[in-house]
């Protein structure tokens, strides 16, 4: 069996955050943060990914903005969605502990920002490094 890499490892957990994220926006009364927290989930992990691919070191952070900004700072291609991604962060803590209480998620916003973060990481794990 072969070895994966850790960029690889991270795009199969942002994938199992994907199909968490779209098996929950399919229940019409399930709590937004619950369906906010996998959506940032799966983004975190794929940027995170792309970084590791690219041999770029980053802390321990749930912070979409930081890890965006390392990618520009390095001269990486930046996702779709890039301008709005970091409206996903008070999901990742804040409001999965109840301290903030997000509102007006749009799914289907939310749904093609995270197929487009996943389809861009993809392509960049298929590029040499």
């Amino acid at each position: 069996m072969a070895e994966q890499s850790v960029a690889s490892l991270l795009l199969a957990a942002a994938m199992r955050d994907r199909q968490a994220f779209l098996a929950l926006i399919a229940v019409p009364d399930m709590n937004e943060t619950v369906i906010g927290f996998h959506a940032h989930q799966c983004i975190e992990k794929a940027l995170k990914a792309v970084l590791t691919h690219a041999d770029v070191a980053f802390r321990r952070t749930h912070d979409i903005a930081e890890l965006l900004d390392l990618l520009h700072d390095v001269g990486r291609t930046a996702p779709p969605f890039a301008d709005s991604l970091e409206e996903l962060n008070p999901y990742a803590i804040e409001a999965r502990y109840g301290l903030v209480e997000p509102a007006g998620l749009d799914r289907k916003a939310t749904s093609r920002m995270v197929e487009g973060v996943i389809a861009w990481a993809e392509k960049q794990l298929a590029m040499p490094a």
